[in-house]
């Protein structure tokens, strides 16, 4: 009785009735029904995913604050952004970021002190100015004077002297108010401290909130900290706060490394959570083009942590748009909600006290659609792989067996030969899928249509999407229509069987990842999980009550991994198209994208198109989709496709007026100037007939590489001389420079071993790149700088950045050259000194402001101008 009203129940809510219920399960059903499922799939995307990704909690008000003790008031850190990003630009050594922002940073730790419960709390305020250097990025760093603002918050009642770490930056890059990046996180770590000294909730270990001065200044602040402060060798735990974008929910992208408790209490305290092994394994591999003071933290001072960052609206990122009004609303409630119970949670945490003893290794973690999250180690990972993927190896076995038992069946042997057909075809549609995908991003790129989608990302569905499903579902179709008179096999059992071979692909491909230690192998096996799940219920009801309910318990089943990888198809897009925009020259963004598409796609494409094959017509049905991807590229060479949008998604370059003074050996000097323009993205073509017109040809450029050391260009960074082919230089008048180059030999002596030593005293701009480049049979044997490079034996010409705040002392340094044998009058070497002025419109020229006027609104300049001075020694 109980197994018939089961079977009543579930053959009501079941789609498809068996061959003995009365309908032949091979009948399929009418062609229109396809994209009637496609649109549902579609919705559910749009009502589950959407929401999900860009929900917030419900803003905290001042009002209300008396409700709500010990919690984060969004309102309070959102008034105080509006006043942080009204100061402006924030360049490291600028007045207005080292005196009114710090100013801002003081006036508001003030408040919180005279508010706090100092009958519970100490309250410690320091600005501390850092003097250092290290290598980073191929560059030699050098810095002086640059300015922190530290608090330290402790209970009265504890002695602790291991700390948690709390770190952002307030400075900002060129002509930005830097709201975004990193102001929202600034506010969020004052009202985090705010909220913390007024509550009655313990505080085992103290927490150091750093305002760091110098981040995007190559992180240099964060060095000064680590290396220099008095706290920092108590600091055992970092909490890290960066941005990509202008807010939103916030991606927990790095952890540890080799400290698992801190992911563990990230899932414990947070209860917004956002968090991808994937995100961390794609940053550590260079997906990303940035970094974050993390890295600083990790390398100079061993401190463990968690680097968070927020991601949405990426195009607004180092530009003027980064500003309080296009900040996410729901930034402040939602970050702060996540921030503050992580830094309470981990000041608390018994784990601070010995660090070392709880070093065990990389965790996996991931979050379902920011409703839950899940860690483990990779020990676990590594079981939970194998076990998942054996499971779906037994099932799809025992699947085929009960193929095998059904009346009318064809025989055991005729049933595993034709799964190892279908597998062998369900192998080459995956390739075949892939490539064909990979193809279309080629073609785009190789017809100058590249970046289609930097603005509309919906055009990455036309493109990508639907050329991924086009085969996905056309060879299967294909292979079903020649063979459906050769076999007994119902239609249902061998779209099953197309399912199992897709899963045992996905499962060889879970062991490969594994046994690579990618923890990242934890994506296919989601997808893997769940089928399995549904190939094992389907199996205990045809055993039972003789009915699988196929349809109904597949979809069932794929109902939550279609919403995950749907939600981290979005995510990727989301994060890393803007980022596209930026990722240099030399990169390739629709290949970069369409992997994306196919590592996500593929995991349910396998799952869910093959239902379409229920539906009469299905090559039409599939060839819809290559006629959409024809369609969207058609639309791609339309005003539809063009990929940037005034002031919403402009393109990029950096745009420098140079001077460049040579200086000879007979004494004589050359000097030119010119725009010096650096493109930062792939699609440079679209000013060639315009601005690009006036430019020197490439000749220029390989001519200028062969004869100076980084191409005689003034480069502000080790990639620009990656991204040399493109850049472009057009003679103009010379730029007013303010401060002249002022480089002077104060000595040159031999010392032993050979060597000659050259001491240098520079006044310049609070900005200087350097080239050492050692002439034929010379070589740099030690300098007053960094050592690395040096040590390391790395290949000349060497690039040298060093920055200044608030002080008017030159920059004094000494070079070794040897041998030098007989030939004591040189030359050796060459020294190039390049100043930039990233701060100054006051004196940019009328012919300068009417050359940036050139450009088209949907472009999007960042400007400064510079001097360039070579001399031989």
């Amino acid at each position: 009785k109980g197994f018939t009203l089961f079977q009543m129940t579930f053959s009501s809510v079941d789609i498809t009735v068996e061959k003995d219920g009365g309908k032949s399960r091979d009948k399929k059903w009418p062609w229109f029904g396809a994209p009637i499922y496609a649109a549902a799939l579609f919705a559910l995307f749009y009502v589950a995913v959407l929401p999900s990704f860009h929900g917030y909690p419900k803003m905290l008000y001042q009002s209300e604050e008396a409700l709500h003790p010990d919690e984060f008031i969004g309102e309070r850190a959102m008034k105080q952004l509006a006043e942080f990003s009204a100061i402006g630009y924030k360049l490291a050594g600028s007045i207005n970021n080292e005196v009114h922002t710090v100013n801002f940073l003081l006036r508001e730790i003030q408040k919180i002190i005279d508010d706090a419960r100092t009958d519970l709390y100490d309250i410690e305020v320091e600005k501390q100015y850092s003097s250092g250097g290290f290598f980073l990025w191929g560059m030699t760093m050098s810095y002086t004077n640059l300015s922190n603002v530290v608090v330290k918050i402790s209970q009265k009642t504890s002695n602790n002297e291991n700390y948690v770490l709390v770190n952002s930056h307030y400075d900002s890059e060129v002509e930005t108010p830097a709201a975004g990046d990193d102001g929202a996180m600034v506010v969020i770590m004052l009202e985090t401290l705010r909220v913390i000294s007024r509550s009655e909730k313990p505080l085992i270990h103290p927490v150091v909130f750093l305002f760091n001065g110098a981040e995007e200044a190559c992180m240099l602040g964060a060095h000064g900290f680590i290396t220099k402060h008095r706290w920092a060798p108590h600091c055992k735990a970092l909490v890290n706060l960066d941005s990509t974008g202008a807010g939103g929910r916030e991606v927990l992208f790095q952890t540890g490394p080799n400290h698992p408790w801190l992911a563990k209490y990230y899932q414990q305290s947070v209860p917004h959570p956002y968090a991808q092994t994937l995100a961390e394994e794609l940053f550590q591999n260079n997906f990303i083009p940035s970094d974050t003071d993390f890295r600083v933290f990790r390398d100079y001072g061993g401190v463990p942590g968690l680097d968070m960052a927020s991601v949405i609206n990426g195009y607004v990122y180092h530009t003027k748009y980064d500003n309080y009004r296009n900040v996410e609303r729901g930034t402040y409630q939602s970050t702060g909600e996540n921030v503050l119970p992580l830094v309470w949670a981990l000041a608390n945490a018994p784990e601070l006290d010995d660090t070392e003893a709880y070093a065990e290794g990389h965790m996996v973690y991931y979050d379902f659609l920011g409703w839950f999250m899940l860690t483990y180690t990779t020990g676990v990972s590594v079981a939970i792989n194998i076990v998942v993927s054996i499971a779906a190896f037994l099932c799809i076995g025992t699947s085929l067996y009960v193929v095998t038992l059904e009346n009318g069946a064809d025989a055991t042997k005729a049933v595993v030969k034709r799964f190892a057909f279908i597998f062998l075809v369900q192998t080459v549609t995956v390739f075949v899928a892939c490539g064909l995908t990979l193809c279309v991003a080629l073609f785009m790129q190789g017809v100058g249509l590249s970046e289609s989608w930097y603005y509309g990302k919906w055009m990455t569905f036309g493109l990508y999407f639907c050329t991924l499903y086009f085969p996905m579902g056309l060879l299967p179709a294909i292979y079903i229509q020649l063979t459906k008179k050769k076999t007994h096999m119902k239609l249902d059992q061998t779209i099953a069987c197309f399912m199992h071979a897709h899963c045992i692909l996905l499962a060889l491909l879970c062991i490969i990842l594994t046994s690579m230690s990618i923890r990242s192998s934890y994506f296919p096996m989601i997808g893997i999980f769940f089928y399995t799940i549904s190939v094992l219920i389907q199996v205990i009801l045809k055993l039972t009550v003789k009915k699988s309910f196929f349809v109904t318990v597949h979809l069932l089943c794929q109902f939550l991994p279609f919403l995950f990888y749907t939600y981290i198809a979005y995510a990727t897009l989301v994060t890393f198209v803007p980022m596209q925009g930026r990722d240099g020259p030399d990169s390739s963004p629709d290949m970069l994208v369409s992997v994306f598409v196919i590592v996500t796609g593929i995991q349910y494409a396998g799952f869910t198109v093959p239902i379409m094959q229920k539906f009469r017509k299905p090559k039409i049905v599939f060839s819809s989709f290559a006629v959409i991807t024809i369609l969207f590229i058609i639309l791609a060479a339309t005003p539809a496709g063009f990929p940037f949008v005034k002031e919403v998604a402009p393109q990029r370059y950096y745009v420098l007026h140079s001077q460049r003074t040579f200086h000879n050996l007979d004494g004589s000097t050359l000097q030119d100037s010119g725009y010096y323009i650096q493109p930062v993205e792939t699609r440079t073509h679209e000013l060639d007939d315009t601005i690009f017109a006036k430019a020197e040809p490439k000749s220029w450029t390989d001519e200028t590489c062969a004869a100076e050391p980084f191409c005689g260009l003034p480069i502000y960074s080790g990639r620009w001389i990656d991204w040399k082919d493109s850049a472009r230089w057009i003679y103009s008048s010379a730029p007013e420079i303010p401060i002249k180059i002022d480089l002077t030999l104060v000595s040159k002596q031999a010392l032993e071993n050979n060597t000659l030593r050259y001491e240098f005293s520079l006044k310049a701009s609070d900005r200087v790149m350097m080239y050492v480049e050692p002439l034929e049979g010379v070589s740099v044997t030690d300098w007053s700088l960094d050592k690395t490079p040096l040590d390391e034996k790395h290949s000349p010409p060497y690039l040298l950045y060093h920055i200044y705040s608030q002080t008017e002392d030159p920059f004094d340094f000494w070079i070794d050259f040897g041998p030098y044998n007989s030939n004591t009058e040189g030359p050796y070497f060459k020294l190039v000194v390049v100043e930039h002025f990233l701060y100054h419109h006051e004196h940019y020229t009328d012919d300068y402001n009417q050359f940036l006027e050139t450009f088209p609104d949907w472009t999007y300049t960042t400007d400064w101008f510079s001097a360039l001075e070579s001399w031989i020694f």
